[in-house]
């Protein structure tokens, strides 16, 4: 196990997911990741975390609120020797600067995905604006512009969200297998679609507002457990990204460890 290995952890409102890299750099290696759903916090140290050396350092982000984020600590300082840390959204960091009216309530997932999408932005050719979706429970749409500025962004729900509130306030409609269609002829199509061009059109409608607003074309990523799902039904280039987050950890970490 290399000297510097570093553990990553993203704490979204469904699923603990954890990456173990062989150093807290974005170029680093992948050793070991998995993730575990919330309620089973508690296998992590006896579990899939049993047979890993010990990282040096842990960097990780928390949306789901302070009583899941101490069992996760529980199980970091359970099985390894180092201690916990977490991501609080800050007025600038790594490239980007914060402009959200009270830069510390913009959520450490959101913050942590921008700075993930600069940094791979960055590393792919020269600064753009750039949007950067994450598709899960909720869904959030961020703007940014080419001097790494957080504009604002979106929140809205997730499908899962969307269709279990259609399910609760409208009789006879029930949560669907349906297919995403252009011209839906049956309910679970028709609801499956709905869902799927709701959030496809929000964001078409921020990378309207950047493009406008910056006088060029935006960068486009996505990401998040159901980034997958929504990809064919987004209109321009978007970049599916599976571990935007932790991409934005490294360069965290590594920003950090310099200026330290």
């Amino acid at each position: 196990m290399p000297r510097m290995a570093f553990l990553a952890i993203d704490i979204g409102n469904t699923r603990l997911k954890w990456s173990l890299f062989d150093a807290a750099k974005p170029d680093a290696q992948l050793l070991a990741h998995g993730a575990e759903f919330l309620d089973h916090i508690e296998r992590l140290a006896d579990g899939p975390w049993a047979d890993l050396p010990s990282p040096t350092s842990m960097l990780g982000c928390v949306v789901a609120g302070d009583a899941v984020r101490r069992r996760a600590e529980e199980q970091v300082t359970e099985r390894f020797d180092c201690s916990p840390r977490w991501v609080v959204s800050s007025a600038a960091e790594a490239g980007i600067v914060n402009g959200y009216d009270h830069p510390t309530r913009l959520g450490a997932d959101r913050w942590v995905a921008m700075i993930g999408a600069r940094h791979r932005m960055l590393a792919e050719g020269p600064a753009r604006p750039m949007v950067v979706v994450m598709i899960g429970t909720a869904v959030t749409v961020e703007a940014v512009d080419v001097h790494g500025r957080f504009l604002g962004g979106l929140i809205l729900p997730g499908h899962g969200i969307m269709l279990r509130a259609l399910e609760s306030g409208t009789a006879g409609l029930h949560v669907p297998t349906g297919e995403v269609r252009e011209f839906p002829t049956n309910t679970s199509d028709a609801l499956t679609s709905g869902g799927t061009y709701a959030i496809a059109g929000a964001v078409e409608r921020m990378v309207q507002h950047l493009r406008a607003h910056c006088g060029a074309e935006p960068a486009c990523y996505m990401t998040g457990g159901a980034g997958w799902k929504m990809a064919p039904s987004m209109n321009g280039n978007f970049e599916l990204v599976d571990g935007l987050i932790m991409d934005g950890l490294l360069v965290i970490a590594q920003e950090r460890m310099l200026a330290s």
